[in-house]
């Protein structure tokens, strides 16, 4: 099996063999047009939904997605809504999702879009570009589908896609490929329906170019796959990270008072505005009581130890020693706000990593 290592990727010579360019990508969007997948947010050309619904796919799985999209929606159906909603708000919305970032991201950008641009939403991928939270992926995506740009995607399917058309062994994790297939891709949208083509190739990569086990003897692009005729569709892509994480050792306490649990809504940092558990990379129980005096003047006792919670993040993983705690009897001025009734914690918008401990240890 030969998989082709020197021939320039370049928009007029993607292949050393002669290439159909306008017969794969119009048989890309046909084929879309055909069994494309049912998604709510594809029954719209309305930039502000299509934005929303790429925000929330960033590194979530589209199944995941479709009720968030839809409760959204309906809480926040313009771009002024969403402006002019609080940030718990959202946040509550968003719960679960995970990557809250990129909820504060499309809170703020949905106040530009509404104070600057009257609600009227960016129309070209340089102009999306530029709003907060949105990357080349997420600016290509809304020009193409709701604008009709002819702006290539560049995500895993497309580029999973590009490495088998044209058997290629670049690696796909380099930024250098990225851009490579960039062109490629910028290059064979031109000769389709911008919008057909490129949710053709997402499509095409979540149902039949897969990672494993591709279904190649269904796949309407199947006579034009370089990989599929030299048998290495199954090695591609290549596609080889640095996978450096962080492991981060915590002891987080569930910590009651008078009946009602102690949350601390971050204030910057990774969970930046939720409502999570007290938790410090404490070497012992009396280190975590020391932090914590110091950090609300209130005294505190950890009494049980629970057990080891985990929770992987992209590039760190938290290790948490999880105990039962009380805060000290007596007037706690310093963390009133804080305490928090069972029934009022539902309602905050809580992080992943937190609310699967307080979710485990309201079964025991």
């Amino acid at each position: 099996m030969m998989i082709q290592k020197t021939a320039p990727l370049l928009p007029e010579a993607l292949s050393p063999a002669p290439f159909d360019t306008p017969g794969f990508s119009r048989t890309i969007a046909s084929w879309y047009r055909a069994c494309g997948r049912d998604l709510p947010w594809r029954r719209t050309r309305d930039p502000y939904a299509i934005w929303v619904s790429e925000i929330m796919l960033q590194q979530t799985q589209v199944d995941t997605v479709k009720p968030y999209f839809e409760r959204f929606m309906a809480h926040f159906p313009t771009v002024f809504d969403l402006a002019e909603a609080s940030m718990d708000d959202v946040y509550k919305l968003w719960e679960g999702l995970g990557y809250y970032r990129r909820a504060a991201h499309l809170k703020e950008a949905a106040m530009t879009v509404a104070n600057t641009g009257h609600g009227e939403f960016p129309s070209t991928f340089e102009q999306i570009r530029l709003l907060k939270g949105i990357g080349d992926y997420t600016a290509s995506a809304i020009a193409s589908i709701a604008f009709g740009e002819p702006k290539g995607v560049i995500d895993g399917n497309t580029l999973r896609i590009i490495s088998r058309i044209f058997n290629r062994q670049d690696n796909i994790a380099k930024t250098s490929t990225k851009k490579l297939y960039q062109a490629a891709m910028d290059h064979l949208i031109a000769f389709a329906d911008p919008s057909d083509f490129n949710q053709g190739m997402m499509d095409l990569g979540a149902t039949v170019c897969t990672p494993k086990k591709p279904a190649c003897h269904c796949c309407p692009v199947k006579s034009f796959c370089q990989a599929d005729a030299a048998g290495t569709a199954a090695l591609l892509p290549v596609n080889i990270k640095n996978r450096n994480k962080t492991d981060i050792y915590l002891i987080t306490a569930v910590l009651r008072c008078q009946g009602k649990y102690f949350l601390v809504k971050n204030q910057e940092g990774l969970l930046n505005g939720l409502y999570g558990l007290v938790q410090y990379e404490a070497e012992s129980p009396m280190g975590f009581e020391d932090q914590f005096y110091d950090s609300y003047r209130t005294g505190v006792r950890l009494l049980e130890y629970e057990k080891e919670f985990r929770h992987v993040f992209s590039h760190r993983v938290w290790h948490m020693s999880v105990y039962f705690g009380e805060i000290e009897a007596g007037e706690h001025p310093h963390i009133d706000e804080n305490l928090y009734t069972w029934e009022e914690m539902q309602h905050l918008a809580i992080p992943t990593a937190h609310k699967k401990i307080i979710e485990a240890l309201s079964r025991l």
